[in-house]
């Protein structure tokens, strides 16, 4: 339908102006030799007549269709909609519309997603990989989103130093014993972000790590984490790898009487949308999107338009790592000796 409306309006604006459809086209798209003035002349006669130039037109002249793809590893996860909205505005601000898949969890899945987008004639993928996935180059540029330590990584939120804001928070506090709750040891994210927690701690500090999965898969989907023995055993942090497990922790303490940050102080990463609306509202670490999306939709565009369309390549940009701020909130506060196992029982 926009092809055959984009005809006519061609040859309209060339019979005004008595000038060849070819001219016209020539002078719209900025090919061809046309005099500045007569460019000038038919694209103002052009806005007049409101003429739409046709998407698909321009992409059977350039081989491009103007659409990049985004492949996001979980759309249920509520942090996902985030970055995908941040992409958007990204790649809009530079002509771009955006084919979303989502490979649900699943390796498979992701696969099947990256091809169907190459198959609809994308120009470029960003794509955030599944954890502990390495993305190969396909038939268009791609750029990853997942952190440093990936490989053929183009840029992520610096989510060892995220790491490093939590743990020189939680020390300043006063916090000496900490529990790192993550949900999957495979994460590439995750483990970065573990990892910066314990690079961070000062001398005298002492952590342990719980994976949750690796629980789940021992004891049942849905058991308790045991935080409340954890307690006992002095932990008065509990530093969460993302702000869903955060939640989780903030739950369990308090059904089992741990008062937050009076007893334990709980943090998090992400600020998903509820977090500061969560009581205690969370302390939690925050990606800038908007800056990672930018850099990531700026790279690929770049690479789009200088290397073609079919050319499979992982995209590389100046800025590889973009800084995480922490935000503290109600859930954290100056460490307390652990309450006796007598007033917990009894509550």
């Amino acid at each position: 339908m926009a092809s055959s409306r984009s005809g006519p309006n061609l040859s309209r604006i060339a019979t005004s102006l008595g000038v060849s459809v070819a001219t016209v086209s020539n002078a719209l798209s900025g090919k061809g030799r046309v005099s500045g003035q007569l460019v000038e002349r038919i694209r103002e006669h052009a806005a007049e007549l409101g003429y739409v130039p046709s998407q698909a037109g321009r992409a059977l002249r350039t081989g491009r269709s103007g659409v990049l793809g985004l492949v996001l590893p979980d759309i249920a996860n509520p942090l996902f909609p985030k970055i995908a909205q941040a992409i958007e505005f990204a790649a809009s601000a530079a002509g771009y519309g955006v084919l979303i898949a989502d490979s649900r969890g699943d390796v498979a899945t992701q696969t099947e997603a990256i091809n169907r987008l190459v198959e609809r004639g994308v120009d470029g993928m960003v794509i955030i990989p599944r954890r502990a996935t390495r993305i190969s180059a396909v038939a268009c540029p791609i750029a990853v989103i997942d952190t440093a330590s990936t490989p053929g990584n183009t840029v992520a939120a610096d989510h060892w130093q995220g790491g490093c804001e939590i743990a020189n928070h939680l020390a300043s506090l006063g916090h000496r014993r900490i529990l790192i709750i993550g949900n999957n040891q495979e994460s590439n994210v995750q483990n970065d972000r573990a990892g910066g927690i314990r690079s961070g701690m000062r001398a005298g500090m002492h952590s342990e790590t719980l994976w949750i999965e690796r629980l789940e898969q021992e004891s049942g989907s849905g058991c308790p984490l045991g935080l409340a023995e954890k307690v006992r055993q002095g932990f008065t942090a509990f530093a969460a790898l993302s702000d869903l497990q955060a939640l989780r922790a903030l739950t369990e303490l308090q059904q089992a009487g741990v008062n937050i940050p009076a007893d334990v102080s709980v943090t998090g990463f992400d600020d998903l949308i509820w977090s500061p609306v969560v009581t205690p509202s969370l302390t939690t670490v925050r990606m800038d999107m908007d800056a990672i999306a930018g850099i990531a939709v700026s790279a690929l565009v770049d690479t789009i338009r200088a290397s073609g369309i079919r050319q499979g390549m992982l995209v590389t940009a100046e800025i590889d790592r973009v800084a995480m701020q922490l935000i503290v909130r109600q859930s954290s506060g100056p460490a307390h000796p652990a309450p006796k196992t007598s007033e917990m029982e009894n509550t």
